[in-house]
């Protein structure tokens, strides 16, 4: 499996307050970018694949919508987090 546990912590561990914080939104924002650069990849080779590009697309919303939560909320968290994952603002 691509995403297993000791993934999900080195993540969690990297982004978040510490290994056992996963609610934050940096961590949420973090292991969404994950999940979809994989599910990216995936989509290259498999051009046809419906359900996943729907998963794909509703996962790329949650992280849209995370992110302005967290643009409206702290600025400054909002742009650590972008510019540490390489996103655009």
């Amino acid at each position: 499996m691509y995403l297993d546990a000791a993934k999900k912590q080195e993540i969690f561990g990297k982004y978040g307050k510490s290994n056992t914080d996963t609610g934050s939104a940096e961590a949420q924002v973090a292991l969404f970018s994950y999940r979809i650069s994989h599910l990216t990849e995936h989509m290259k080779l498999n051009r046809k694949d419906y359900s996943t590009e729907r998963a794909l697309t509703m996962l790329v919303g949650k992280r849209r919508r995370l992110l302005d939560y967290l643009k409206a909320r702290d600025i400054e968290r909002y742009r650590a987090i972008v510019k540490e994952l390489g996103l655009r603002k």
